[in-house]
């Protein structure tokens, strides 16, 4: 938005002039580290997928370690608004969450839906979470905002060690591209999503390994070269 001019006795800019006057838009920043969900090194063996699989003793994942992998995250009031149980899509531009319009706008999301991953609501549901459980990476990024219920969202680090992450209501995490991971619900076999994607949805997953994908090797440049550059 333009300046006001108080005087009015200098001309209006021109078209040029606009974008130096206009204020740049604010990014919504990203939660606290206490406020991110609880993360941890998984056990080499899992039985179960929608059971924690924690390591003996537990190895929690610093919020540090999870923001160096390129992982983002939002705390948000999804308890304070309702959405669908199911829609495919929803237009974001419906949202009245302000937080929720702003992260939108500043990221670029024009696309979403809502579904929910729960026996009575997703045919196939037994099938269906052990395909969300392929390790497998995506050519965009993954944006999940978790309206209700609960699940797990497992990454692997540079080391290639499985993280898992606790997602549950309110929490907005977004993945980056080429990123191996999978994902499940937990043992409350309930969880209601928000999808939402840049231009037109691909939810294509490239299942591992996928070392030679475009994607896969900028992931590996950006966040595991880089990391042993530093060490």
């Amino acid at each position: 938005m333009a300046d006001d001019d108080p005087t009015q006795k200098e001309p209006a800019p021109t078209t040029e002039e606009e974008p130096e006057t206009k204020k740049a838009k604010m990014s919504v920043p990203q939660s606290p580290d206490e406020e991110w969900p609880e993360a941890w090194f998984m056990a080499d063996e899992v039985e179960d997928q929608k059971k924690e699989n924690r390591q003996e003793p537990n190895k929690p994942c610093p919020v540090e370690a999870m923001r160096k992998l390129g992982l983002k995250y939002w705390k948000m009031d999804a308890e304070k608004y309702s959405y669908p149980v199911k829609s495919v899509p929803w237009d974001p531009k419906d949202a009245v969450d302000p937080r929720l319009s702003s992260i939108r706008d500043d990221r670029g999301y024009s696309y979403a839906d809502i579904i929910t991953v729960h026996p009575d609501h997703l045919p196939g549901f037994e099938d269906k979470v052990k395909a969300f459980f392929e390790e497998h990476i995506h050519d965009a990024e993954e944006i999940r905002y978790i309206l209700g219920g609960s699940g797990f969202f497992d990454v692997r680090d540079t080391e290639d060690n499985w993280v898992r992450v606790h997602v549950k209501q309110g929490d907005l995490m977004t993945l980056p591209e080429g990123i191996y991971h999978r994902f499940t619900c937990d043992e409350k076999d309930y969880i209601h999503a928000m999808r939402l994607f840049i231009g037109q949805p691909i939810w294509t997953p490239f299942n591992r390994p996928q070392e030679d994908h475009p994607s896969r090797k900028a992931y590996v440049e950006k966040f595991v070269e880089e990391k042993k550059e530093e060490s």
